[in-house]
């Protein structure tokens, strides 16, 4: 039967092939004394074996070679015997040593772990999947306890040549067997007794201690600990097989039990089965009180109609004891048929954290093989391991960021675990590096954000087995800091301080603990998980709240969601790491307006009092609820969470409202007063208990004070409470919800450069473009409205000014052939006057009434609405952020302009407008801030551009020297302009480019003087002769003018001058105005203005003038030593013009200019010729004015 069996299993021919290759590789011999014996063809049938399985089980996605193999006892008769007789140390014998590497690659292949994968499994993999892997617990147990106890030793020694060999040096085949036999170890190491199939034998022999000691007395931990401590020197592709290696050796390992003594264990141990033995004892006593007596025997059976004619029943004497025993009976006897949900994996690996026992002797060599790896292997392995996970995927499986992280916690608690038990001793010299520099390569940013990376993506994808790593290492690296903060050594001080700040310092890692301790969903996520979140919770807010209290001034960067326009990246700007949603950049062609959603990050000041209050919400009260509610299999640490969340909500929030549920007070009552309550898990008498009692004393205690306050808390205490109803329990009024004014949106407009038609045709498209055909249909209503109403007004306003026209022509004031009287003549003057069209009557303004509330809300928000209604000429009334103004169309517009844009939308609508380049009618509209910005920017540019204006700022020659004026400044005097005909503006422009012309080449010939060369600074006789030349010629020019000037003066001008003096003392007389001259010149140069102060005229003074006068002599003569007339200009011209005018008036104009004011003037460039004033002449006193015509 069994061989009939057989057959209906697996292909006959199959296993009859697999059997010849078998039996081929060797076996015991009777002439060596039953010693295994090596095949002459073993290479090649271990080789045909590999082809079998590679071509047959592997690319056939079957398991029947395996099985048969198992069948054939190819491992324990002869793969075991090859590898135990194989002397590693005959390096001669290179065929054993081939066979060797053959029967490790068969072996490995063997022992690799098979998981049955739900969708992908088929009908062999369902009947041979128990088989091999009973199979597989029998190849540990003969690889662990081989008569030779060396069979992972000859493993090592089948790849020590390949691990000597430099790493550059090897090659592929040198690094698969090096993987190969990382490969056996991590498979041994990962095989275990399955649940759910019965065990052939003892299960102690392939238990976790029994691996470890074998892993310790063969030299495996020893070779880890040396591939780990080289890795990224030696080792490169085998960091992700070590990963797997520890993972499946550590998990369910308690590291604090790892570093205690045997004293400490046990004593451990006492103190659980004490708390067992109590649990019992508190159990059996709640029992008792209901247990019963030999005089309650008798059956009971109770029928209970209800209100709506429902019967329910209950039997047995304890629902009549009494009232709470009736009740519990009745809820005890419910069934609710829970919604059965599709599986998820969020419980996937919780047998990862199932605890497992170690023995002593284990635990001494796990011991150091933490110890020694803590302090020369952790930092290399997991440094290189983060880099994997970054930058290599194709090497990384989904799986290896869940194991690195978990290791990540695992090692850390067994680093705070050494440092309890087994402290460094104290050193005082500077130089010793501190313990936390072992564990280094965990706590930098690059692991923070790939921490925080990893949490995020897996809570998007909701797999929830990895969160729980992410959180338990999260959990562990917030513990070390934390003590990191409280050492001795001040540089530890130092670095935590800086790590603390990283951690605290985004926002978006607030709100991801909160986010998940909010989403834990009761039956969706295991025990474990709910454990991990909690516990991060505690440890983020308590730390957070400590570090906030030291840190006053605590900022943290905020990403918030922001409406704002969307523009270039500016040069040279920075970006933010982590940040994904970056905003986008739109070209400057129009579509600048264009809004888009993004996450506008900036630095805000951190308050720990609204982060608590986010903390304190319905959700998370739900999931301490969750956590409370399975208080028998909590320890103390966990019930204290629990009791310092629940105090934070009811007395340092202030939240306790949140905790007056049904489910929560009977929850808080069942705890205390039972039955089975928390005394059954620890003492009425310890700590943890008196601090639960007290806590739900003082809540019930307010629910009571509540309750009297608020009637309507009765009510709301079956449901949860959304914010309204918690403020109003609260408080005993709604709250108040101000809203926020609406904000009108950015003005649009059309660029420049377009007729009226073509941007009507752009706004008309703009909403064609977005669906908002409806605006437009009404806009066209409107308009059609307006047309008939305007016209109407139009023609009755017409047909009103002819009738008064024919009335006041009809009156008697017009004779027919009479002359005209003079109130004929008035009343003609007044029908033409009120006939003329500037002063007709305007046509009343018509307001646009929208269709609906919408339509209103439309016209105040839609910005390319109310571009059309603007392009249209209509006009907002109120305020801009007013959304009740109302639009009207202007007196202004005529019924025919109106007309003629509404047969423009109506043509636009169905006939859009087609522009260049395929741009649409968006890319033409920008918004008025942008365009006044556009045209500052080119203003400036324009500006900076101007070489003109710039060359004119400053004298092209340089500063020039002056000495300084004591005197103080005189008032300006008005501008004078001259007489004559206004020109006109293209006049006034050519004037003005003729002057900058003229201006341009005289400061060319200053420049050229600047640009000097060596030959420039000999002497030059003959330019020197001519300067000479010139300036003896202006010397008598000048000499020759101030001969005529004061002949003219003794000529009797200066004794009438003086007579008239004397007589405008003795009599006082109206002064009259004093006249003023311009002449006009024939120059096409000069202004239409100038300054009177620079053609003020020079005066010289004579023998025959007051002590007045004299004085402003000196003071001439003065300034003439200052400066000498021969460095003056040339002086060409010399115009002396005189007018009699009072003496106060010419005091006034003709005052003494000094020899540096007439430098000044002489030499001023801002004019070609000097326009003189014509003054009245002056006794004595005659005046010129020179022009500089030496240009």
């Amino acid at each position: 039967m069994e061989v009939f069996e057989k057959s209906q299993t697996i292909d006959p021919e199959v296993r009859a092939y697999v059997y010849s290759l078998v039996s081929a590789i060797g076996g015991a011999s009777a002439a060596d004394d039953g010693r295994y014996v090596l095949g002459d063809d073993a290479l090649a049938c271990l080789k045909d074996l590999r082809r079998w399985l590679k071509l047959y089980d592997t690319k056939l996605d079957r398991f029947d070679v395996k099985r048969v193999l198992s069948e054939a006892n190819l491992v324990k008769g002869d793969l075991l015997e090859i590898l135990g007789q194989w002397k590693e140390d005959d390096e001669t014998n290179v065929l054993r040593r081939k066979v060797a590497v053959g029967s490790l690659e068969l072996l490995t292949e063997l022992t690799w772990p098979l998981v049955l994968d739900g969708e992908k499994a088929t009908v062999n993999h369902v009947r041979h999947l128990p088989v091999i892997q009973l199979a597989q617990v029998e190849y540990k147990r003969a690889i662990l306890h081989h008569e030779s106890e060396s069979i992972l030793h000859k493993a090592i020694a089948a790849a020590v040549p390949a691990m000597t060999t430099p790493r550059k040096e090897r090659s592929a085949r040198e690094e698969g067997i090096i993987n190969l036999m990382l490969f056996l170890f991590r498979n041994v190491i990962m095989i275990s007794q399955p649940p759910n199939l019965p065990s052939s034998g003892n299960e102690e022999d392939v238990s976790r201690s029994e691996t470890i000691h074998a892993l310790q007395q063969q030299d495996v931990l020893q070779l880890i600990l040396t591939i780990c401590s080289g890795m990224g020197e030696d080792f490169d592709g085998q960091d992700v097989i070590i990963l797997e290696l520890l993972f499946h050796l550590l998990k369910g390992i308690d590291p604090k039990q790892i570093f205690q003594n045997d004293r400490q264990v046990v004593n451990d141990k006492m103190a659980d089965f004490k708390k067992a033995l109590q649990a019992e004892k508190s159990m059996l006593s709640a029992q008792a009180r209901n247990a019963p007596t030999r005089h309650n025997r008798f059956g009971t059976m109770i029928w209970v109609k209800q209100s709506d004619d429902k019967i329910s029943t209950l039997t047995g004497q304890d629902t009549i004891m009494n009232g709470d025993g009736t009740l519990r009976k009745m809820d005890s006897t419910k069934q609710w048929n829970r919604p059965k949900h599709a599986k998820r994996d969020s419980q996937e690996g919780s047998s990862d954290f199932a605890p497992v026992s170690l023995d002593s002797r284990s635990r001494a060599a796990l011991k150091t093989f933490i110890s020694d790896f803590l302090d020369s292997s952790f930092n290399p392995l997991f440094l290189h391991l983060r880099r994997a996970l970054e930058r290599e995927p194709d090497r990384v499986k989904p799986d290896h960021a869940r194991q690195f992280f978990f290791l990540i916690a695992w090692f850390l608690r067994a680093f705070t675990a050494r440092q309890t038990h087994c402290p460094p001793p104290q050193s005082q010299d500077a130089t010793v590096e501190t313990p936390y520099a072992y564990i280094a390569a965990v706590l930098t940013q690059e692991t923070f954000v790939l921490l925080n990376r990893t949490m995020q993506k897996n809570l998007d994808d909701k797999s929830y087995a990895d969160v729980h790593t992410c959180l338990l290492a999260f959990t562990q690296i917030m513990l070390t800091v934390s003590a990191m903060s409280e050492s001795r050594n001040e540089d530890d001080q130092e670095i935590a301080e800086n790590m603390q700040a990283r951690l605290f310092y985004e926002e978006q890692t607030h709100d991801r603990i909160l986010a998940v301790l909010r989403g834990y969903q009761e039956g969706r996520q295991g025990l474990p998980y709910l454990e991990a979140c909690t516990e991060l919770a505690h440890v983020f807010i308590r730390l957070l709240e400590r570090y906030s209290k030291v840190n006053v001034d605590m900022f943290v960067r905020s990403k918030r969601r922001a409406r704002k326009k969307a523009k270039a990246k500016p040069k040279g700007g920075a970006t933010v790491e982590g940040l994904e949603e970056d905003v986008q950049t739109v070209p400057d062609d129009g579509a600048d307006d264009e809004v888009e959603a993004h996450k506008e990050v900036q630095e805000r000041k951190f308050d720990f009092s609204r982060f608590a209050a986010r903390f304190v919400n319905e959700a998370s009260v739900d999931t301490y609820v969750a956590l409370l509610r399975r208080y028998r299999d909590l320890d103390e640490e966990q019930l204290k969470r629990c009791h310092r969340f629940f105090y934070r909500v009811a007395f340092k929030m202030e939240r306790v409202i949140l905790l007056f549920r049904v489910d929560i007070l009977e929850l808080f009552q069942r705890l205390i007063k039972g039955p089975n309550g928390l005394d059954t898990k620890v003492d009425r008498k310890s700590a943890v208990f008196k601090e639960w009692e007290e806590l739900v004393k003082q809540i019930f205690r307010r629910c009571i004070k509540k309750v009297d306050e608020r009637p309507q808390l009765v009510v709301e205490m079956l449901f949860s409470k959304i914010p309204n109803t918690l403020f109003f329990l609260e408080y005993g009024y709604e709250k108040e919800v101000i809203k926020a004014a609406p904000r009108a949106p950015a003005e649009m407009e059309i660029k420049p450069g377009m007729d009226h038609l073509a941007e009507i045709g752009v706004a008309v498209g703009a909403l064609i473009n977005q669906g908002k055909l409806d605006a437009l249909a009404w806009v066209k209503t409107v308009l059609n409205n307006a047309v008939d109403e305007r016209r109407s007004w139009e023609d009755l306003n017409v047909a009103l000014q002819e009738k008064t026209a024919d009335s006041v022509k009809a009156s008697p004031l017009f004779g027919d052939g009479e002359q005209k009287t003079g109130e004929t003549q008035e009343a003609t003057e007044s029908v033409e006057t009120t006939s003329k069209p500037e002063e007709a009557p305007q046509a009343p303004a018509i307001v646009v009434m929208p269709d609906s509330e919408e339509r209103r809300t439309a016209t105040f928000k839609d910005k390319h609405l109310r571009l059309l209604l603007k392009t249209l000429a209509l006009q907002r009334l109120g305020a801009n952020d007013d959304p009740t103004a109302n639009w009207i169309i202007p007196s202004s517009l005529t019924a025919t302009q109106l007309e003629d844009d509404l047969d423009a939308i109506r043509k636009f609508e169905f006939d859009p407008p087609v522009y260049e380049n395929g741009k649409s009618a968006e890319s033409f509209i920008r918004s008025e801030a942008a365009g006044r910005r556009n045209a500052y920017e080119k203003e400036a540019s324009d500006d900076e551009g101007d070489s003109d204006l710039d060359e004119s700022l400053f004298v092209p020659g340089g500063p020039t020297v002056r000495p300084d004026d004591p005197r103080p400044e005189k008032p300006k005097r008005k501008k004078l302009r001259r007489r004559g005909e206004e020109i006109t503006e293209e006049e006034r422009q050519a004037r003005a480019e003729a002057r900058k012309k003229k201006e341009k080449e005289k400061d060319a010939k200053v420049k050229s003087t600047l640009f000097v060369t060596e030959s420039d600074d000999e002497d030059d006789d003959e330019r020197d002769a001519e300067f000479f030349k010139r300036e003896k010629e202006r010397r008598g020019k000048a000499a020759d003018a101030v001969k005529a000037a004061l002949m003219d003066g003794r000529t009797g001008h200066g004794e009438e001058g003086a007579s008239k003096k004397r007589k405008s003392v003795g009599e006082s007389k109206p002064v009259k105005k004093r006249k003023t001259a311009m002449f006009e010149e024939e120059s096409d140069d000069d202004e239409d203005v100038v300054d009177a102060e620079n053609v003020e005229p020079m005066v010289i003074s004579s023998r025959e003038s007051t002590p007045a006068d004299e004085s402003d002599e000196e003071s001439e003569e003065a300034s003439d030593d200052e400066t000498p007339l021969s460095s003056q200009t040339g002086l060409k011209d010399v115009d002396v013009t005189m007018e009699e005018v009072p003496a106060a008036k010419t005091a006034e104009v003709l005052r003494p200019t000094s020899g540096n004011e007439q430098r000044q003037r002489v030499d001023s460039d801002d004019e070609d010729e000097v326009v003189p004033i014509k003054s009245s002449r002056r006794s004595n006193r005659p005046v010129f004015v020179v022009d500089d015509d030496s240009d």
